[in-house]
């Protein structure tokens, strides 16, 4: 059977309360002489596995133009330029 402890006892000796939570699991707070709170440790759903590191490098390059061969850049030149 879980320990109890009052409302009053959470409020004003916290510690105690602590170690009981971390020896029996379990403490139920009464209010009033009435069971009101179950109090239990945490214990997390699962651990996900951390997503890799983005390689921020390789996003910018992936949206950065392709760079153009010298002929290409003068033909563009010359078609921009037209007959001045």
């Amino acid at each position: 059977m879980p320990r109890s402890a009052t409302v009053r006892d959470l409020r004003n000796r916290f510690p105690k309360i602590r170690k009981l939570l971390e020896t029996e699991g379990e403490v139920v707070l009464t209010e009033r002489g009435k069971a009101r709170y179950r109090l239990t440790l945490y214990t997390p759903a699962h651990s996900a596995k951390e997503p890799p590191p983005k390689d921020y490098m390789a996003r910018i390059k992936r949206f950065q133009p392709k760079p153009m061969s010298r002929a290409a850049a003068k033909a563009f030149d010359k078609d921009w330029r037209g007959e001045r």
